[in-house]
């Protein structure tokens, strides 16, 4: 009996009991040296320390997850870390493409409203000597329009002459059979550029602005049925909008003299004729060029290159069969002033400012900047210019295709493929 008695547990022992299971319930790796310390445990021991196993694991988890080093806390807490510079750079790059958006959606307002401004001031201006040749100026836009995208080319090569050189070696020179391609639209536009200047010459800024916007119709109907595009019920009703709004703009007026009528109504046709085939020639070829954009990987600033290439060539070919004989006899820049200079500047940049507003701007706001223009054209030609007496009709005219250019950029985003012109 006395044998029996001998294993009671000492006070040690007992404390060790009882602390069994709180110490089973620590994280693992406090037990990577005590392995001599499990075998010892008994069955009982065992047992107790099981019967908090779940409150220990979750107790685990949650410990873990609460160190700094825990694998739980790396994967969660790195992203928060990183999402402030993330957020903060995706608002700068937000923010600098919305300020591109409307710098570029202003410059194109200056550059046609004072384009067409300064286009019809300098064809009317009465000066002493010969007027400077239309021909001419058309060339010599076409030229600071190469030299201009040859600089963009150059900024985008890392300002190395090198690879400036490379470059246009590679994607010109080497490729004669893709820069052959935009011959077409180059002579097309080149004939464009100089429709309007006779068009400018026999009409006022605020007719020819309104009525110039049929190049919408022209494009959208070159657009179906070249490049396989479906318009939709806005877009088919802006057309009729259009269309109406620049018939009420070529309406006669009642309010003008006869003999100011007689006197004007052969250049009126003219310069009406002009704006038309303008209209025709700027859809076609926009279209063109979007066509062969679409089907190379080249840089829009290399077009640009190759069509003021060509531009040039037509064009040094149209001064010297119209005014070849005004050129031999007056030189090449006659009657060029600092307003000519202006003209010929504003022309560059229209190409360039064009493709701005297509990388940076959409179509409502492309609309409302060349509503804008309209309306500050008429503006402009009434109290500065004085050579336009605006009518009801007009302005009803001019609502008209003001309301029309919004219509046709209005994309209602329906749920299945968007159809665009």
């Amino acid at each position: 009996m006395a044998q029996l008695a001998s294993p009671a547990l000492g006070p040690t022992e007992q404390i060790r009991e009882r602390r069994l299971p709180r110490l089973r319930r620590k994280p693992e790796h406090l037990w990577d040296g005590t392995a001599g310390t499990r075998k010892r445990l008994d069955r009982s021991g065992l047992e107790a320390a099981g019967a908090g196993g779940a409150a220990g694991q979750r107790s685990r988890g949650t410990r873990r997850a609460r160190q700094p080093g825990a694998p739980g806390a790396a994967e969660r807490r790195p992203p928060v870390r990183a999402a402030g510079p993330a957020a903060g750079k995706a608002n700068e790059d937000k923010t600098m493409s919305t300020n591109l958006k409307y710098l570029s959606l202003g410059i194109l307002v200056f550059q046609t409203t004072s384009l067409v401004l300064t286009m019809r001031y300098s064809r009317t201006l009465k000066e002493e000597g010969p007027r400077y040749l239309s021909s001419t100026a058309v060339v010599i836009a076409e030229l600071l329009k190469i030299m201009a995208c040859i600089f963009l080319v150059y900024k985008d090569s890392k300002c190395s002459l090198r690879a400036l050189n490379r470059i246009l070696h590679d994607e010109i020179l080497n490729k004669p059979m893709e820069t052959l391609k935009l011959a077409i639209p180059s002579g097309i536009y080149t004939l464009q550029n100089n429709l309007l200047y006779v068009a400018l010459s026999n009409l006022d800024a605020a007719t020819y602005q309104v009525t110039y916007q049929l190049k919408i119709l022209t494009t959208a109907l070159f657009s179906v049925s070249m490049l396989s595009k479906k318009l939709g019920v806005y877009q088919w009703l802006s057309l009729v909008i259009l269309m109406t709004g620049v018939a009420f703009v070529q309406w006669p007026s009642d309010s003008q003299e006869l003999d100011s009528k007689e006197l004007s109504a052969g250049s009126q046709f003219v310069g009406l004729m002009a704006v038309l085939t303008a209209c025709f020639s700027s859809g076609f070829a926009g279209v063109y060029f979007e066509k062969i954009l679409k089907e190379t990987k080249q840089s829009v600033w290399i077009r640009n290159i190759q069509l003021g290439f060509f531009g040039s060539i037509f064009g040094l070919m149209g001064v010297y069969i119209y005014d070849g004989e005004l050129v031999s006899k007056n030189g090449f820049f006659q009657g060029y002033n600092r307003l000519t200079w202006i003209v010929v500047i504003l022309q560059a940049l229209g190409g360039l400012v064009i493709a701005a507003v297509i990388k940076y701007a959409d179509n409502i706001l492309k609309g409302f900047a060349t509503s804008l223009s309209i309306i500050l054209s008429t503006l402009i030609s009434y109290f500065w210019l004085q050579d336009f007496v605006p009518t009801s009709v007009f302005f009803l005219g001019a609502i008209l295709v003001i309301t029309a250019t919004f219509l046709y950029g209005y994309d209602p985003k329906p749920t299945g493929n968007p159809t665009k012109a």
